[in-house]
């Protein structure tokens, strides 16, 4: 590693004097200077660079040189940065397979990892780099956990690719699985479609998961405002990421750490974001995580209240038609901040990594002009594609803890229909495939939740197939397991409790009447109390479906998806 030379003089207090001061840490400067470290940099702030860079994912594939970059960043702004990796699984390679199980469990081991390297080696600060999606809150958990003076880098989305003229994304070969099998789509034209779908580098192109995320990490000020969607492979991506080492560095400065940052009124603005995007619902999932890792009160609850009164004002895939691409060329995740904050929707005063406010940050950027903003993709508060936002939160006696929905089609959607119960994944992913599906039918799929998968798998193989095979609006999906962010359709995940720990889901049965009122805001099974409470009651308590290794740790620690699966011991809340 090639490193300037700066002096920048280290305060005593930061961790990493306890590493580089003093003559009897001589043998710990001896393992430094074997990596090409020298006494202009133990003078210096030690800024760790956590890097989940592989070839397992085009989302981190090219990480190494956003890494890279930021290492630049902090060096310029006088740092001593020591980059280190991470794990990562690739959320749409492992999807429809038992695999999937992993993707949950690698947010949590992501958390863990970073929090032991900044803990064991004294680090005074942390730039965190993210590609695919249980990258992003793993990332952030960390830096809460730690409290390190920290800046939150994203790698950037894929661009879109181009099949028969029009823009295509992942989304889009998933859905063509299901139109295969239904006739609608020949083998030779998915096999095109596979090749077009994903030209490079990068996320998930629509507003997916990873993109959720990136575009909350802005609103709850843990990245700077509009880092968030220049794409992967762009030089604007890599300015983004030298500005990330500087920013860091300011923030040791300044003593700005994740809890100065962080407030009750950082998460509602993240809410509101979400829900005027069109985001994932994973992002109930990773907030309450990231709440509950700060120790600020949040309830699922209030995603609803948000969603209520927050319109959804952007067109983006999967609920809209454009990707990350189309809204970096427009001004980025700000000018929906800038949106919400003229309508009174978020609150400007909430603090940001860089110092200044959310409504500061606003004002010093240069941003297109309102009027020039194509109507189609942005609208104004006053005029918005939905009244409502995205997310809806459902309850019922099928779900007493909640469920959540992303509205892709229309709010006022209401389904009545026989659960069509699975026990698993792929049962459920056979019968769509196998032409099953009729018209009106709710598939109930359970023991797929944070314990009972265990790791609460998303399942976009199952949603794309049914949406694939032209049942988005009249088909429902239920599960104590997750979605992805390019599902669409009525499909309500993260039933709590879930089936393993004795939730209601674990007593429907086939031909039981299922409710789902979007307007109401519930989910309802035609069953009474007591005969729910009799068939429980009968249920034996399911054996674990790990009894040792990661999955077996992991599944036995982790909390109700209501309370964002955490595996924290601290952070888990009754």
């Amino acid at each position: 590693m090639d490193h300037k030379h700066h002096r920048y003089g280290k305060s005593t207090e930061l961790p990493s004097h306890e590493v580089t001061e003093g003559p009897d840490r001589a043998p710990h400067r001896a393992m430094f200077r074997a990596m090409g470290y020298d006494d202009e940099d133990f003078s210096e702030p030690m800024v760790g660079i956590a890097n989940p860079a592989a070839d397992i994912t085009p989302c981190n594939v090219h990480l190494d040189d956003v890494a890279e970059a930021a290492v630049e960043g902090v060096e310029q702004a006088e740092g001593m940065p020591i980059e280190f990796g991470t794990i990562t699984i690739s959320d749409a390679i492992s999807m429809g397979t038992e695999g999937m199980k992993a993707s949950l469990v690698s947010r949590e081991v992501i958390a863990d990892s970073v929090e032991l390297v900044a803990f064991g080696e004294r680090m005074d600060a942390l730039v965190t780099v993210a590609g695919c999606d249980k990258n992003l809150p793993g990332m952030m958990m960390a830096a809460i956990r730690t409290d390190l003076p920290s800046v939150f880098l994203y790698g950037g989305s894929i661009l879109p690719g181009e099949h028969d003229g029009r823009e295509v994304t992942v989304q889009n070969v998933f859905e063509g699985v299901g139109a295969v099998a239904s006739d609608d789509m020949s083998e030779t034209e998915l096999a095109e479609l596979e090749h077009d779908a994903c030209p490079g580098a990068g996320s998930c192109g629509g507003m997916f998961t990873a993109n959720t995320m990136a575009s909350i990490s802005e609103a709850l000020g843990l990245a700077p405002l509009g880092s968030a969607s220049a794409p992967a492979e762009s030089e604007g991506r890599y300015d983004i990421a030298r500005r990330a080492g500087e920013i860091a560095l300011d923030a040791v400065r300044n003593d700005r750490t994740p809890s100065s940052i962080l407030s009750k009124e950082s998460f509602e603005n993240a809410i509101a974001v979400q829900v005027a995007m069109g985001g994932s619902t994973n992002a109930v999932l990773h907030l309450l995580a990231l709440a509950a890792e700060a120790g600020i009160d949040l309830s699922i609850e209030e995603f609803d209240a948000i969603s209520r009164r927050t319109p959804k004002i952007v067109n983006l895939q999967p609920g809209g038609t454009r990707v990350m691409k189309d809204l970096h060329d427009i001004g980025g995740v700000p000018i929906v901040v800038r949106q919400l904050l003229s309508a009174g929707l978020l609150h400007g005063d909430a603090m940001t990594v860089t110092g200044r406010t959310v409504a500061e940050e606003i004002e010093q950027l240069d941003l297109p002009a309102e009027e020039s903003i194509d109507a189609d993709f942005l609208r104004p508060v006053s005029d918005p594609f939905t009244e409502e936002g995205a997310i809806k939160i459902l309850k019922g006696n099928l779900a007493p803890d909640g469920a959540v929905l992303k509205a892709t089609g229309d709010d006022a959607f209401h389904h009545q229909g026989p659960a069509r119960v699975f026990e698993t994944e792929e049962d459920a992913m056979a019968y769509v495939q196998e032409g099953g599906i009729e018209s009106g039918d709710t598939i109930v799929i359970r023991n797929e939740g944070p314990r009972g998968g265990p790791g609460m798998r998303e399942m976009l193989g199952v949603t794309a197939a049914v949406v694939g095979q032209g049942h988005e609006d009249d088909v429902a999906l239920l599960t104590d397991g997750r979605f992805s962010g390019a599902t669409r359709g009525p499909m309500i995940g993260h039933v709590a409790p879930e089936a393993f720990v004795g939730g209601p889901i674990a007593a429907i049965e086939d031909g039981d009447t299922i409710t789902i009122d979007i307007p109401d805001r519930t989910i309802a099974v035609d069953c009474s109390d007591a005969e729910l409470d009799r068939r429980l009651d009968v249920i034996d308590t399911p054996e674990p479906a790990y009894t040792s290794g990661v999955l077996a740790k992991y599944g036995m620690a982790f909390d109700s998806a209501a309370n964002g699966a955490v595996t924290n011991p601290k952070a888990k809340r009754e």
